[in-house]
């Protein structure tokens, strides 16, 4: 096995803008999912063609909050896609609406089998899972996340796609490096070829991510612990990621970019007024995300 140093998954050419297909919902208000990633995605010079999942009216921590189901309108869309000719170059899966969402996605692989398989399994966070998702719609997702060349799961996602108990041994942030090499080196059996096991946190000042693939050797990436929670993080650490590979950078670099930008955008928010409900706030760091490109 190489190291994670060496390992690309995309090569930039030229002046080429690549093309990524963001399958995530819309939300009106509380910064995640579309409204994250095609701007993050935009700033690293990637033309994101959105995939609207969902429409919320916001996330759901605020109360009495509206979400319209486009499962319905989603074949004819991506069919339409197809009588003019749009190349993907990526396909980034997040948040999802409806089990049948999962066969819409793997007809997107279908179409365009050369294109890059990013799933960011959204479901469930600290042992509870969303309010949105059924059973039938976690197995979905489940069977998904054995398609991806790069999955994202925090802890209880984790647990979901490999079928085990949900935060019973380690209460959904704290496991040992051993765990961890155990879960992460399941979900790449499982199928996925390259996995950021997200969000470890044992107490010590730190959050880790712990980051294998095929090709190379399992290791862990750190941050300073931020201690609160925000909306659309998990939305912003994966798109900085994506953002990262799709300007042709490592694994190990991606993995870092993206565990720093997420950090600070924390530290950022913390200024804005009602930041623990408003969501995560990037809009100054994307300078940042540009920046890869050079």
């Amino acid at each position: 096995m190489g190291q994670a140093t060496e390992v690309k998954l995309y090569t930039r050419e030229g002046a080429y803008i690549p093309r990524v297909a963001a399958v995530h919902d819309l939300c009106g208000y509380g910064k995640c999912s579309l409204g994250v990633a095609i701007p993050v995605l935009s700033a690293a010079g990637c033309d994101v063609c959105p995939v609207p999942t969902g429409l919320f009216s916001s996330h759901t921590a605020f109360p009495g909050w509206y979400m319209h189901d486009t499962t319905e309108i989603l074949p004819d869309y991506l069919n339409a896609w197809k009588g003019i000719d749009v190349e993907i170059d990526a396909v980034y899966s997040g948040f999802l609406g409806a089990p049948e969402q999962v066969d819409i996605i793997r007809g997107i692989y279908e179409t365009y089998p050369n294109a890059l398989r990013v799933v960011d399994p959204v479901m469930a966070d600290h042992g509870k899972v969303y309010p949105t998702y059924t059973p039938e719609l976690c197995q979905a997702m489940a069977d998904l996340a054995a398609d991806a060349d790069i999955l994202t799961p925090n802890l209880t996602e984790a647990a979901i796609i490999l079928g085990e108990p949900i935060g019973d041994a380690w209460g959904g942030v704290n496991i040992s490096d051993d765990e961890a090499k155990r879960l992460v080196d399941a979900l790449l059996e499982k199928g996925a070829k390259n996995v950021i096991l997200k969000g470890i946190q044992r107490g010590d000042g730190l959050i880790r991510n712990f980051v294998a693939g095929r090709d190379f050797e399992m290791f862990e990436a750190s941050n300073e612990f931020v201690p609160y929670m925000l909306h659309g993080t998990g939305d912003l650490y994966c798109s900085a990621l994506l953002a990262a590979v799709m300007a042709g950078r490592t694994m190990a670099e991606a993995v870092r970019f993206a565990g720093d930008l997420t950090h600070d955008a924390m530290l950022v928010s913390a200024q804005q007024p009602a930041f623990k409900d408003r969501g995560v706030s990037f809009e100054p760091l994307l300078g940042r995300v540009s920046a890869l490109l050079a």
